[in-house]
């Protein structure tokens, strides 16, 4: 009987050789193998790319754009003119550059500004700190907030000395993990300090280096809990008043902020494509964010990450390339406030989830790439795998865990396929969110080798002839 049985099951179920994958139109059952193969026939047009990016008449070019567009608008602050400038600056760019259905879709931001911001120790000497407001934070009142300080190097040190932390200025002085973990100090230190009553946090940077750099970003207050002022001070000063206070040392500092928040402001993200030849209804979708901080010109993030995803469109237009699916450019607004623009994007197509074959953003530096971060399934690994060895005349064929970015977060936690450039970081926090983040950063040799990574990797995924596994 389990003879008969065996029989039956291998006559309605024949087995193909490799592990069977999807079928084609025609009813075949495609393996594997097949999609290796069919990866593998991309061998020249991806070594087409990558001598026009790395070699060609294409070389340095996302270089030299991005260095006139910081050069010319400066850093883009949510709700800025700079950044209204700088979202005008690239929908012309775009058309100019021949790119199709180059428009942009509106959203909401927020928009806050620092003003003037000092800080200054005057007991047990006088001393000026460097300061940045966090985004978000309120202002103090005119004339400042003197008071003591209290230093701690954890929340857990805080609260253990709440009672002494009424009144003062709090100063997070918490060591270096990662920017994963240590950002948690950044992000809440102002509701930590705030419940335990006291009248402004100081928190200081988190980087794993500093020139006397202080480095901003984004904090939240929470409902119930009283605001206070806060902002990020450097390394140096941090550890300076940490060693004044170990030693039994007062120390008094003046705080002045005059930051406000105004309306949320009208913004856009800004879209390009190249419009697929057979399914154009399916999309590919490359980015990186146009927003920054205000200070530096935000060169490294995310400039570098929207200019390489602009180049591979470029590339691909340039070489007569026209994908099978649409490959859509998205340059994101209001990211650094929490992917607000992405947000509004997401909600805006979402009813069209079925129709997106995999969202890239690249937004952390575009330093030496090492392969892509990928979040899917293992199906899908697989297949990245095999389009990552078509990078191997550049030696960058590495596939990584957690592939992602804030701006398409809510894709992948949807389902969808994500990727992020994955490359060396190893002096991103160095200039991360400070006056430091300028095009000295940039390198147009290393941008020339993540453009060419990002427009094969999209490029096959869009002209393949199934779309990625999820």
């Amino acid at each position: 009987m389990k003879l008969l049985f065996l029989l039956v099951f291998m006559l309605l179920f024949p087995q193909s050789k490799g592990s069977p994958s999807s079928r084609d139109d025609d009813g075949y059952q495609r393996t594997f193998e097949d999609l290796k193969r069919e990866i593998a026939s991309y061998s020249d047009i991806a070594k087409k790319i990558i001598d026009l990016a790395v070699y060609g008449r294409a070389q340095n070019r996302s270089y030299e754009r991005l260095a006139l567009f910081v050069d010319t608008v400066g850093p883009r602050l949510s709700g800025s003119k700079n950044l209204e400038l700088a979202i005008k600056y690239m929908y012309k760019a775009l058309r100019m550059d021949g790119l199709e259905n180059v428009h942009l879709e509106p959203v909401k931001i927020p928009h806050w500004e620092r003003g003037k911001e000092s800080a200054m120790m005057v007991e047990p000497r006088n001393h000026s700190i460097a300061i940045l407001g966090l985004g978000g934070s309120i202002a103090t009142p005119p004339e400042g907030i003197t008071a003591e300080v209290l230093v701690v190097a954890s929340f857990d040190e805080l609260h253990q000395r709440a009672q002494e932390a009424k009144g003062k200025i709090v100063v997070c002085n918490q060591p270096y993990v990662s920017y994963g973990e240590t950002v948690q100090y950044r992000g809440r230190g102002a509701v930590e300090a705030a419940k335990v009553g006291a009248k402004a946090s100081l928190i200081k940077t988190v980087a794993p280096f500093s020139i006397n750099s202080p480095h901003t970003g984004m904090q939240s207050y929470q409902p119930g809990v009283r605001k206070i002022p806060t902002a990020c001070i450097s390394v140096e000063d941090a550890e300076l008043m940490a060693r004044i206070s170990s030693r039994g040392n007062k120390i008094i500092l003046t705080l002045k902020m005059e930051a406000k928040t105004y309306p949320d402001a009208d913004s856009f993200n800004t879209v390009a494509e190249i419009v697929g030849s057979k399914y154009p209804e399916q999309v590919v979708l490359v980015s990186g964010h146009l927003d920054s901080w205000d200070v530096g010109q935000g060169a490294m993030d995310d400039g570098g990450g929207a200019f390489v995803s602009w180049e591979a469109l470029s590339l691909l237009k340039d070489l007569g390339l026209r994908p099978k699916r649409t490959l859509r450019l998205v340059l994101w607004t209001g990211e650094e406030q929490g992917g607000v623009g992405a947000e509004q994007y997401y909600k805006m197509h979402k009813v069209n989830i079925s129709n997106f074959d995999i969202v890239m953003e690249s937004d952390e530096g575009t330093f030496t790439p090492t392969g892509l971060a990928f979040t899917g399934s293992d199906k899908a690994r697989n297949i990245m795998k095999e389009i990552m060895k078509l990078l191997q005349p550049i030696n960058v064929t590495g596939v990584f865990e957690k592939g992602g970015g804030t701006d398409i977060s809510y894709w992948i936690q949807d389902g969808i396929p994500g990727a992020s450039l994955h490359d060396d970081i190893t002096r991103y926090f160095w200039f991360h969110h400070s006056q430091g983040d300028t095009m000295t950063v940039q390198d147009p040799t290393q941008m020339n080798l993540c453009a060419a990574l990002w427009a094969v990797v999209s490029y096959v995924i869009a002209d393949m002839e199934e779309k990625v596994p999820v």
